[in-house]
């Protein structure tokens, strides 16, 4: 579908060069007698580059068609990451640098959602929440409350956070992705 250049948003995939972009951020300016031009700056959503780029009302802008599919992470392996379609046992990877800091969430058989462009994978989208377990953590000392009464443990991914000082190491805990922030600790029966 084209677009007008008033019509593209924020967050909004567009085609380049028969490649998908995400819009980062956008500006409409309107220069004197030369009229509107849309300055942008767009992620390469295979390549994982940053670009900036100006449209004109002229320009032809293309939306991209993502098909939106359930995933489940199988495994990492040097700098590759592996996620099995759910429906079927279709694999797909997705380098390290594409994946960013969604990488400290995942573990084996973790259910996420995949975007294909084209049969490709280009980008995943985490739950907003995950149980991680707790692999090292440091013991917790009573009257220790001047930080606030919190410690820095290490999850099952690598990932360091904060937590209360109750927590210990083999407790499995929720995880909020957005915020990469301690939820609660989950009970396990």
């Amino acid at each position: 579908m084209t677009l007008e250049i008033n019509e593209i948003q924020k967050g909004m995939i567009i085609e380049i060069g028969n490649l998908p972009y995400k819009v980062l951020d956008l500006k409409h300016l309107h220069l004197g007698r030369g009229g509107a031009v849309l300055q942008t700056k767009l992620k390469n959503l295979i390549e994982g580059n940053v670009i900036e780029k100006n449209f004109k009302p002229s320009d032809e802008i293309e939306e991209v068609e993502i098909e939106k599919i359930k995933l489940k992470f199988i495994y990492s392996h040097r700098g590759n990451f592996v996620f099995q379609r759910i429906d079927s046992h279709q694999r797909f990877n997705l380098k390290e640098d594409l994946i960013g800091d969604k990488k400290n969430y995942l573990r084996p058989n973790l259910e996420v959602e995949g975007y294909l462009f084209k049969e490709k994978l280009i980008e995943i989208s985490l739950p907003p929440k995950v149980d991680l377990k707790v692999i090292e953590a440091p013991p917790g000392i009573k009257g220790n409350t001047k930080q606030g009464g919190t410690k820095a443990v290490i999850l099952e991914t690598g990932k360091k956070i904060n937590v209360p000082l109750f927590i210990k190491t083999g407790d499995i805990i929720r995880v909020n992705t957005e915020r990469g922030e301690y939820v609660e600790r989950v009970k396990t029966s």
